[in-house]
């Protein structure tokens, strides 16, 4: 379980760290003169609504890898550690292309109720399906190790985001996280590869 929660504990940090995370909805704060104490207020729902459609999708595949784990001895030996390994690779080839999140949807509007509502709206549809794979592992082992892993994943997510952005709104943060963000998609990869392979070894 551990190389699980490390997992998470990662990806989640390298997701709350780039700034199509929280960069919007620091746009929408200037634009709109939010206060430090209400542009933290929003991204603690937007943060929420992106871990709570994240771990509702996971739950589903975790329950899903449960069943099949445990009828078919062949998925938790080989086709979990494969699937996770592909996945990997899917990132790899495709993180030039990863566009997470995206602020075109919005529209400027005197609502602030709406324009909350329209950021908290894309966050929650434009979940981590990063995470997937690794709720694919822990639901091979059972409810309790979902629980830990979901719980994991919205603390370090809501927690990082909520963070970064206030360094941003204050001024604390100067760091160019262009190149970090670009290769989002193969330090991804990485990782799921490597727990890919380190499934199938410890089996």
């Amino acid at each position: 379980m551990m190389p699980i929660i490390l997992g998470s504990i990662a990806l989640s940090l390298l997701h709350a760290i780039i700034p199509n995370h929280w960069l919007p909805l620091l746009m929408v704060s200037r634009k709109e003169n939010w206060t430090l104490s209400q542009t933290t207020s929003v991204t603690l729902a937007a943060g929420s609504a992106h871990a709570l459609s994240t771990i509702g999708i996971g739950f589903c595949v975790g329950i899903l890898s449960y069943e099949l784990s445990d009828h078919v001895k062949l998925f938790s030996q080989i086709v979990a550690p494969v699937l996770l390994v592909f996945l990997g690779i899917i990132f790899i080839y495709q993180h030039h292309r990863h566009k997470h999140f995206n602020l075109k949807p919005i529209t400027p509007t005197q609502s602030k109720t709406k324009l909350i509502i329209g950021l908290v709206l894309i966050m929650f549809l434009s979940p981590c399906l990063e995470i997937e794979g690794l709720f694919i592992m822990a639901g091979m082992q059972g409810w309790k190790q979902m629980t830990i892993l979901a719980f994991v994943y919205t603390i370090v997510t809501i927690t990082g985001m909520t963070i970064f952005i206030r360094m941003a709104y204050m001024g604390f943060m100067r760091f160019n996280f262009h190149k970090l963000e670009h290769n989002t998609g193969i330090i991804t990869g990485v990782i799921l590869v490597a727990m890919g392979i380190f499934a199938f070894l410890t089996n």
